[in-house]
């Protein structure tokens, strides 16, 4: 921590979305009389053109926030879950994870259309391969364009006019992020968990400290977040999947029984395979873990490694 009394310099990327999240952290720390100093720090994610899956997953994001954490640049860095490896980074450690938002996708589609009503060739787009292939595999008829910038970025080009070479007639988007932004008037029709489960951790941001000063920051942490999403990354890292792999998780609590199912996605849409366990919280140590090797297990069983690219581990 910085040496100027009980001020905490939270690093962050300079996106509006990744400053919307970072804000609500900071308005929540400064609620307990800590004083807050956002530190922006660029990455290859936010200067790159290329797609994701081309700079090795959204990994991308988190690394540079990681070097300013080490070098002393910041005291806490601020990142979307979803975008986090899920192999621990040497020397850091997860010290909060507030509360989750909303976990599902969202489309935002010219004329008010869903998904279903988009005409056949519409050109819908994401840089989510996942996303991609959920896309595929439900609208094989839609054609599907690898697109890049922020959420501004993205749904400019739907408003564009329909001769426009940018032009598209839908995205898909995280509803969280717009729900930060204040863009949920975009939303056409918000995508159900159960028949298109979304990327493991997403809707949760995951507030990374240096190893021993998870204090300055545990005030944060809601517990039944970080059980579910957990959860899901701990079956992200079974799979040896990357966090941009075509891999929908979804875990979830209720009566004290930890749910966790996960469906695995062929790139091309043409095949998916979907496991669900359940679990007590209270009958083993680590339900987290302990859900999902059951989870990763079955869908090792029923051949996940066949149809999608896994061995690449985040």
């Amino acid at each position: 921590m910085s040496t100027s009394g009980k001020t905490m310099r939270i690093g962050t990327r300079g996106s509006a979305l990744a400053l919307a999240q970072t804000r609500i952290v900071a308005a929540d720390l400064e609620k307990t009389g800590v004083t807050v100093e956002l530190v922006i720090v660029t990455t290859e994610g936010d200067t790159s053109k290329a797609s994701l899956a081309s700079l090795g997953g959204t990994g991308v994001f988190a690394s540079a926030l990681r070097e300013a954490l080490l070098d002393g640049r910041c005291d806490a860095v601020v990142h979307s879950l979803k975008d986090l490896p899920t192999k621990p980074h040497p020397g850091l450690v997860i010290g909060a994870i507030p509360k989750r938002e909303d976990v599902r996708d969202a489309l935002c589609a010219r004329d008010g259309l869903t998904l279903d009503g988009l005409p056949a060739g519409a050109k819908v787009g994401t840089g989510s391969p996942r996303r991609q292939a959920q896309l595929r595999s439900r609208r094989p008829d839609l054609e599907v364009v690898d697109i890049r910038g922020n959420v501004d970025t993205r749904l400019g080009r739907v408003a564009v006019a329909a001769d426009s070479d940018t032009a598209l007639d839908a995205v898909i988007l995280a509803a969280a992020g717009l729900s930060r932004l204040g863009r949920l008037e975009s939303v056409t029709e918000f995508l159900a968990i159960d028949g298109w489960p979304t990327a493991p951790g997403q809707g949760a941001v995951a507030i990374e400290v240096r190893a021993g000063e998870e204090k300055s920051v545990a005030v944060l942490d809601h517990k039944p977040t970080r059980t579910t999403v957990e959860a899901e990354r701990e079956v992200l890292a079974l799979l040896e999947a990357g966090c941009a792999a075509p891999i929908g998780a979804h875990a979830m609590i209720h009566d004290g029984l930890l749910f966790l199912s996960t469906r695995v996605y062929a790139l091309d849409g043409s095949e998916n395979l979907t496991s669900s366990h359940a679990l007590y919280l209270s009958d083993v140590e680590n339900p987290a873990s302990e859900v999902a090797e059951g989870v990763a297990r079955e869908l090792l069983d029923l051949g996940a490694a066949t149809i999608a690219p896994l061995g690449a581990p985040s």
